[in-house]
């Protein structure tokens, strides 16, 4: 039977991970110099228009139809939707309408390929960017939800957990962002001249929403308005603040100054490692994965980025693709039943076939996103070139790609 309450909490939840993409836009759009805003935001909003016509088309049904075989890819039995109507799907809920369960991770698809914008960012074309990114979609994205969430799925099999997308959607985008700044190299001038971004508010606006929705990103995962939600959303919130204040006290420590950008990057560490561990931990648990956030995708991003000289421009790989990994492990390290009784229990507790489970599904996914991201550059820049002139980069995207300025004159 169909639940009003649970309805009503996934729908809202989906429309707040919506926002969470045109958010980006302004996190990432406060980042870059003046003249590449609107190509950040524009390239946002037109993965929010095609990401969602290509689940209703296909996405859907090759992420979460039943599996032709091998626990590889879905069929395509739901092509256009056919049969996904508004009865319940018990094999995914039976309180919500099959369609309600659809959107709400439709909008996971389409943010998934947007968190990459940020290490390419002012320096792609328009072009390649829009090619690459549907194929990694499809190609990328909708075989590893399909591996981890779907039916049938062989790392689902396995007991590999990843409540709301650390695995799905952090880590293979990441892994994704690392390979695609190293083939298309530095921007023009890095690291010796400075990048300095050209609005920190409106990166703190960005910020804003993107807290805002991962709640229905995190809590909306348990698909109920339940005990479960309640333990993510409280479980997202702790991180956040952990990662957030640990950041902001390590730089006050080495420079001298806490920082509103670095505490901001602190703060969406915190979300990104929780994501995967939000409905199988306890508070004090998700407090220890946001300070170990903090910890360690501060220090990819200041001193392992820095040592090895790639071009992250956003630090997609640091936080996300890092996070991503790391909330993943904490699983298998930090799960309890006593939160969640449908998860298995972490090593703390007694269980290690999860750890195992969780290790298995990091270097799968993070192999088969660097995989495939490369074969699918390699291709997109033979036919269309990847990477802007020096002269457009120098000119700024927004001109020479989509022939407007942000800020008038």
């Amino acid at each position: 039977m169909i639940n009003p309450g649970d309805t009503v909490f996934v729908l809202f939840s989906a429309a707040l991970v919506m926002l969470m993409t045109l958010g980006l836009a302004l996190f990432y759009g406060g980042l870059v110099r003046a003249k590449n805003v609107l190509s950040i935001i524009m390239q946002c909003l037109i993965l929010a228009c095609a990401l969602s016509l290509q689940w209703i088309l296909f996405g859907y049904s090759l992420s979460f139809g039943p599996d032709i075989g091998g626990g590889i890819i879905g069929g395509l039995q739901w092509l256009g939707l056919h049969s996904v109507g508004v009865k319940p799907y018990p094999a995914y809920s039976s309180t919500i309408p099959h369609q309600a369960f659809m959107i709400f991770q439709c909008m996971f698809a389409a943010i998934t390929p947007a968190l990459i914008i940020g290490a390419f960012a002012e320096r792609i074309k328009f072009s390649g960017f829009f090619i690459f990114s549907l194929l990694w979609a499809i190609f990328v994205y909708d075989p590893l939800a399909h591996w981890i969430w779907g039916q049938g799925g062989w790392l689902h099999a396995l007991g590999t957990q990843d409540f709301a997308g650390g695995l799905v959607v952090h880590l293979s985008a990441g892994a994704a962002a690392l390979v695609l700044c190293v083939l298309m190299g530095k921007r023009e001038g890095y690291p010796k001249q400075p990048f300095i971004p050209h609005n920190l508010p409106m990166t703190y606006l960005g910020l804003t929403l993107l807290w805002f929705g991962w709640f229905g990103f995190n809590a909306g995962s348990a698909l109920a308005a339940n005990g479960v939600a309640t333990s993510a959303f409280v479980a997202t919130n702790t991180s956040a603040a952990a990662a957030g204040l640990t950041w902001a006290l390590i730089e006050w420590v080495i420079n001298k100054a806490p920082t509103s950008l670095g505490t901001a990057t602190g703060v969406v560490a915190g979300l990104a490692t929780i994501t995967p561990a939000a409905g199988f931990v306890s508070p004090l648990s998700a407090m220890v994965i946001g300070v170990s956030a903090g910890i360690v995708c501060y220090f990819m991003v200041a001193v392992v980025k820095q040592k090895f000289g790639y071009d992250d421009s956003l630090d997609v790989f640091g936080v996300h693709g890092i996070g991503g990994a790391l909330g993943t492990l904490c699983v298998g390290i930090f799960a309890t039943k006593a939160v969640n009784a449908g998860s298995a229990n972490g090593l703390l507790f007694g269980g290690l076939h999860l750890l195992f489970a969780q290790i298995v599904g990091i270097v799968a996914t993070f192999a088969y996103s660097v995989a495939l991201t490369i074969v699918l550059y390699k291709v997109v820049d033979s036919f269309v070139g990847m990477r802007v002139t020096r002269e457009d980069e120098i000119t700024g995207l927004d001109l020479t790609q989509h022939r407007e300025a942000a800020y008038g004159d």
